[in-house]
């Protein structure tokens, strides 16, 4: 289910006008469902030496794939089945960690608050409940 993206080596995803740049990856930027419509394009560009093809997956880029994602992710990995994600809502606010159903699209944050990266790393690393 993965997608491919545009993306230039200086940053940002290619927009839907084949011209600019987009320093998040959104729904007005180019997408591909395989990596040969992605070639096709690319070869039509110019200076596409500065253009790489990218694959973009829920553990890459979840708030595309889950748009009820709000805020900054820190880290993500799979575990049971769901995409588990270290959050922090707002820059300066406690982190989060918020469970991904791949199937449904729905997002669950868990209750408990971190209040440092570190509290939260931990935990991360050590999930050991039913999700």
């Amino acid at each position: 289910m993965p997608i491919f993206a545009l993306q230039s080596l200086a940053g940002g995803f290619l927009d839907e006008d084949l011209k600019h740049f987009n320093k998040e990856f959104d729904d007005w930027c180019v997408q591909f469902e395989s990596m040969e419509d992605a070639q096709l394009v690319l070869d039509t560009l110019e200076k596409k030496d500065t253009i790489k093809i990218v694959e973009i997956t829920p553990l890459s880029y979840p708030k595309y794939f889950f748009p009820k994602l709000q805020g900054i992710i820190h880290a993500t990995r799979e575990y049971n089945g769901k995409i588990v994600c270290v959050v922090e809502p707002q820059m300066g606010m406690s982190f989060r960690i918020a469970i991904c159903d791949m199937v449904t699209k729905n997002v669950r944050l868990l209750k408990t608050r971190y209040k440092s990266a570190a509290s939260v790393e931990g935990a991360f690393a050590n999930l050991s409940f039913d999700l």
